[in-house]
């Protein structure tokens, strides 16, 4: 059982990895190129708000998927692993209106202000955050049941 974990826990890893290297192919975003030049006298982009929404909507779903395998594989804790889900969203729940607020005021509230609140929209940061707070907790629970 213990190896079927790992593979899964690997195989949500490779998800994300897969995510962040078919994202020019797989999902709508004209700011891919925008970013990746770093150059703020670019001209802005012309996009489809609805297309480009549903596509960040997606991409979060397909991270939050991924993420959601490795936490539950990991910590092999279902309450941890809707908690993980539940930090996730909440992160994208505010990150995501200001994102689309940066591209409204088309980054006019700061080149690098929307460039990080992208990052927050599209990549599981959240979960470099979550794992080690998990992993701590299970160190905590495990000290208290020695003592018990």
């Amino acid at each position: 059982m213990k190896i079927l974990s790992w593979f899964l826990v690997i195989l949500g890893i490779f998800g994300l990895i897969a995510v962040r290297a078919l994202e020019d192919k797989i999902f709508y975003d004209p700011f891919l190129n925008y970013f990746h030049e770093a150059n703020k006298n670019l001209a802005f982009p012309s996009f489809e708000w609805g297309k480009l929404i549903l596509n960040y909507l997606f991409r979060f779903i397909l991270n939050l998927i991924f993420s959601c395998l490795i936490i539950h594989f990991w910590f092999k804790n279902k309450g941890w692993t809707i908690q993980g889900a539940v930090l996730i969203t909440i992160i994208f729940a505010i990150t995501f209106p200001i994102y689309l607020y940066c591209i409204y005021d088309q980054f006019e509230i700061g080149y690098l202000f929307s460039f990080y609140m992208r990052r927050f929209v599209i990549q599981p940061l959240i979960l470099l955050l979550i794992i080690p707070m998990f992993y701590y907790r299970k160190q905590v629970v495990e000290k208290g049941k020695e003592r018990i």
